[in-house]
């Protein structure tokens, strides 16, 4: 149970991972450019890299850059991987058929997703020496546990249930990333098939899993400005975790026409969908993914099946500036992301939310 004054947490927060401010970049695997983490870093928080998708090569270089600008603390992500996916011929057939009506004729081939090594991934992490290493869709191994533990690089666990909570620091996690259903991406959810079922919102999950664990928490899903964090923080958060808050910055670097789809965009605007990946993840309720939702289209087929499937008519999306057919990932309060260099962001929601917190 998170006991304390919200301040006092905070401090003791800070003064264990070397930040000045207790905010951290979530690791977006398809927007973290190094530049992002080392603003966020530079201002007194924490960077991030999600390194899914990254060879352990990759990892390195990434590491690499991020400390030729910044000392500051950084984080490493990756996904805990899924069992191999049940494959099924005719209906990914169908899926591409459905794909071909808002992108290129999709390859049979397309469906061959071949990921990076997991074992190799977390050699690289722990080479890299970051201050601390996350994981979401699960649990890592004892093992790598151990050789994390071993280093002195925390092991922050992204949860979505208080069940979830329970297990993570029982497998020896030392900070418990409490990820709510209004957060854009993924769903860190370690049983895919209860994503959504299980979309608990951010304002009941922190509470209910700060009186459930001895952990610190960091918030994260739609925080966005001092109000948003001050809540979490008062709620039994140590820390907060920003996204879609940070994607309209210009370190964030992403394409202009996801970044033009944020402004304004309403809580209702957004949706959970597998269509893009075969993983639950939120985003703008673009026109494939509404017509990917309707009844009488296909399902989606598993990750990654489906995210090499989906390729070409994303790619084909970024290259047209069509959004209504990119994974355009946001959270429920993308409204409050402003156009702002990063670490200005970072410190004007941190500065916000301690007048907050001062005065209540």
């Amino acid at each position: 149970m998170q006991q304390g004054r919200p301040l006092d947490r905070v401090g003791a927060f800070c003064d264990r991972f070397g930040l000045r401010m207790p905010v951290l970049m979530a690791p977006m695997a398809s927007a973290c450019p190094p530049a992002l983490a080392v603003a966020v870093a530079n201002a007194g928080g924490m960077g991030g890299c999600g390194c899914m998708v990254t060879q352990p090569q990759g990892i390195a270089e990434w590491i690499a850059n991020f400390r030729a600008g910044s000392n500051g603390a950084v984080q490493l992500n990756l996904w805990i991987p899924d069992p191999p996916p049940r494959r099924d011929a005719a209906h990914e057939a169908e899926v591409r058929r459905f794909l071909g009506g808002f992108g290129p004729e999709v390859p049979v081939e397309a469906a061959e997703v071949r990921m990076p090594d997991f074992a190799a991934q977390c050699a690289a992490m722990l080479a890299a020496r970051p201050v601390a290493i996350s994981s979401v869709m699960g649990l890592y191994p004892p093992e790598f546990v151990a050789q994390m533990k071993a280093q002195g690089i925390a092991w922050m666990a992204t949860v979505t249930t208080v069940a979830e909570a329970l297990a993570a620091e029982a497998a020896g996690a030392d900070v418990i990333v409490a990820q709510g259903a209004e957060a854009g991406g993924h769903r860190g959810a370690f049983e895919a098939a209860e994503a959504e079922r299980q979309a608990v919102g951010l304002f009941a999950l922190v509470p209910a899993v700060a009186d459930a664990v001895r952990l610190p928490i960091v918030a994260a899903g739609s925080i966005a400005d001092g109000r948003t964090a001050a809540a979490a923080l008062l709620l039994g958060a140590s820390a907060v975790q920003l996204g879609t808050a940070l994607l309209r910055s210009p370190e964030a670097a992403i394409h202009p026409a996801w970044a033009a789809a944020l402004e304004g965009l309403r809580p209702e605007d957004t949706m959970l969908s597998r269509a893009f990946s075969g993983r639950a993840g939120r985003g703008v309720a673009t026109a494939y993914a509404r017509a990917a939702a309707s009844p009488d289209a296909p399902a989606p087929a598993p990750y990654p099946v489906q995210r090499g499937l989906t390729a070409p008519m994303r790619r084909a999306g970024a290259e047209s500036n069509n959004v209504e057919r990119m994974q355009a990932w946001a959270g429920q309060a993308a409204r409050l992301a402003r156009v702002e260099p990063a670490g200005d962001i970072v410190t004007r929601v941190w500065s916000e939310a301690q007048a907050l917190l001062s005065a209540a």
